[in-house]
């Protein structure tokens, strides 16, 4: 069965890590693939994109551990999601998430339709009051977070968002798997964003969903489109993702350093791997 939830072998140490923390302004966890949980000092918790899922061999192999079980997860305020695909929006992954902590889940129109096409309400104990559809250039308040919902450039998704998230210890991007877009100059002109995430990968014979033939495939941004896109959104810091998830797909973070060296922005590159945690 494709992308079927993972078996961690991790325990529940990362949701406790998660749970126990009391951070003085936004504590940032990586979660591998493109999912990341923030903690404000108030206690707030957000997933975006958390993923268990094992992908679809031979088509995509998970390459990364799966970090935890989510009947684990103790706290969360919300559930953020990018856009449609199984790697982003996922029931096993996020359904039980919703079920045990009562989180709101926020995500665009397209990956509604994925939650109602894959039975959520029906097959875990969620109701339908959890889920909002959200739009761009829309802002809503999830405790002590800030959030807007920013148009991206996904060229694979139906309709893709990011999601700018203001804080008082400072403002995070998430792009989801957006490539450079138009917008990003006008961002960087309204708010001032101290930590981006930017999906990074290489071109890779994967493959095709259809016919199994092996097909070239690029779906993140590589190396010079996530520093112009990084450059464009004047990011204090860059943190790379979803290089480390897919088979074929899969790239080295820290070739960054060298492609950012001639720019303004980032002003700063940070590469986590699957389990650690920064801060604002």
């Amino acid at each position: 069965m494709a992308h079927e939830l993972g078996e961690s072998d991790w325990g529940d140490w990362l949701p406790t890590a998660v749970a126990d923390a009391d951070p003085d302004g936004v504590a940032i966890w990586y979660l591998g693939c493109n999912g990341f949980v923030l903690k404000g000092s108030d206690g707030t918790t957000l997933f975006i994109d958390p993923y268990c899922g094992l992908g679809d061999p031979p088509r995509t192999v998970r390459m990364i551990p799966v970090p935890f079980d989510p009947t684990d997860v103790r706290e969360a305020d919300a559930i953020l999601a990018t856009h449609e695909h199984s790697d982003h929006v996922h029931g096993p992954t996020q359904a039980p998430i919703l079920a045990s902590t009562g989180a709101d889940y926020y995500a665009p129109d397209a990956s509604m339709a994925t939650v109602e096409g894959g039975g959520w309400i029906d097959d875990w104990s969620v109701v339908a009051e959890q889920f909002v559809t959200v739009t761009e250039d829309e802002t809503f308040e999830v405790g002590e977070f800030t959030i807007t919902v920013v148009a991206v450039n996904d060229p694979d998704a139906d309709h893709p968002v990011g999601y700018v998230i203001e804080h008082d210890a400072g403002t995070v991007f998430h792009g989801g798997d957006t490539r450079p877009a138009d917008s990003f100059r006008s961002l960087a002109n309204r708010f001032d964003i101290d930590l981006g995430v930017l999906a990074f990968g290489s071109a890779g014979r994967i493959p095709d969903k259809e016919t199994r033939e092996p097909k070239r495939t690029q779906w993140y941004a590589d190396e010079n489109g996530v520093v112009r896109a990084a450059n464009a959104l004047e990011l204090d810091r860059l943190v790379p993702s979803h290089w480390d998830m897919w088979k074929g797909l899969t790239a080295d973070p820290t070739v960054l350093h060298h492609h950012a060296r001639s720019f303004d922005y980032p002003e700063r590159l940070e590469v986590v791997e699957i389990g650690d945690r920064i801060d604002l």
